[in-house]
């Protein structure tokens, strides 16, 4: 595939590549109240924005698997990177809701496209390289949501404009680009076989959640972040000791032993120790799904990992509204409880998904 597909340098691409998703999508959240201000928007129309920009991640999605297949992953992988950077500083300035619906439909595009490209990339340099490697992989995704975020925040916090904060990311993201260009791999056309495929089989099963005032309520998620950027961190080293079934399955266990601990939590610090719970027992499924996804013999690996990415994100899409209808009609700790329901179906997949030891 390759002259230097077990590289240092290959890996080192691939980190960036899923640093600069983190840091683009974390850049443009703390822009969303500044644009909802700028257009005079109210709840529903900033939620049509938004979904502008998941309907292009899910085009793009569709699309990017056959394209990956067909001309390789690099050129996806720079084409959509340098689109989030083009993108990104004009969804600061822009001035009608039709012209942002459509930036954001393009950069949901660029992000989507991206996000299954170097998932097919990082599968390729751990296939090479004999050993997991993909925790580690999307704990720079998630490390570059902090650095973004972070970013932003302090900027923003000292008097500056978003559109300078998206100007110093775009930067940030091309030079990592930059550096990440000549380091990834040269991957081979797809003569044979089909560009397109559904999700079936293996690849369908394997498709992917009043204690505190408002102000103190986005403790829960930080918690959350932390925990799972930790767990991924740790990943590849326990999934060497202990394999990608019992990673799913004692993974799935802690999430909703977390879920649990949240729903029936009495005071605060008892609700953000499920919040942990969670990001633990959630780091790991998603880079072992795309593990699995990689050496399932029923679609090609670039297909099977489209097909996941875009069903993935599509509940991305829907969770919020799902548990939004449940919250209104049933309570939202019944919500909560949904959501610990579903995650029971990993645990209980975990065999079917991943059979024995073996995890590369």
């Amino acid at each position: 595939m390759s002259d230097m597909s077990d590289s240092p340098a290959a890996r080192f691409a691939t980190r960036l590549s899923f640093l600069v998703a983190g840091f683009g999508i974390a850049c443009w959240a703390p822009m969303v109240p500044f644009a909802k201000l700028r257009l005079g928007v109210d709840e529903g129309g900033l939620g049509a924005l938004l979904l502008c920009l998941g309907a292009g991640s899910v085009l793009a999605m569709l699309a990017t698997g056959a394209l990956s297949s067909r001309f390789g992953t690099r050129p996806v992988i720079l084409f959509s990177g340098f689109g989030l950077c083009a993108v990104l500083p004009l969804l600061a300035v822009l001035p009608t809701v039709a012209t942002l619906g459509a930036a954001l439909l393009v950069f949901g595009a660029s992000l989507g496209s991206l996000d299954v490209a170097m998932n097919i990339h990082a599968v390729e340099v751990e296939k090479h390289a004999g050993r997991p490697l993909m925790s580690g992989f999307h704990a720079l995704f998630s490390i570059g949501g902090f650095a973004g975020s972070l970013m932003m925040a302090l900027l923003l916090s000292l008097g500056g404009s978003a559109l300078t904060g998206a100007l110093l990311g775009s930067l940030l993201m091309a030079l990592a680009l930059m550096m990440a260009a000549p380091r990834l791999l040269r991957t081979r056309a797809a003569e044979d076989g089909p560009h397109f495929a559904l999700p079936h089989g293996i690849v369908l099963l394997l498709t992917e959640g009043g204690l505190v005032d408002v102000k103190r309520a986005g403790f829960g998620y930080m918690f959350f972040a932390i925990a799972m950027t930790l767990g991924r961190l740790t990943g590849d080293v326990l999934t060497v000791r202990i394999g990608d079934r019992a990673a799913l399955l004692w993974g799935g266990i802690m999430a909703v032993a977390g879920f649990g601990v949240l729903t029936g939590a009495p005071v605060a610090a008892v609700a953000w120790t499920g919040f942990v719970l969670i990001g633990l027992g959630a780091a790991n499924i998603v880079p072992v799904l795309f593990r699995q996804a990689a050496s399932q013999n029923q679609m090609p690996a670039a297909l099977a990992i489209a097909s996941i990415s875009t069903t993935g994100y599509a509940g991305v899409l829907l969770g919020p509204a799902a548990i939004g209808l449940v919250a209104k009609y049933a309570g939202l700790s019944m919500s909560f409880v949904m959501l610990a329901g579903l995650v029971c179906l990993v645990p209980l997949c975990s065999g079917l998904v991943a059979r024995g030891r073996a995890s590369a």
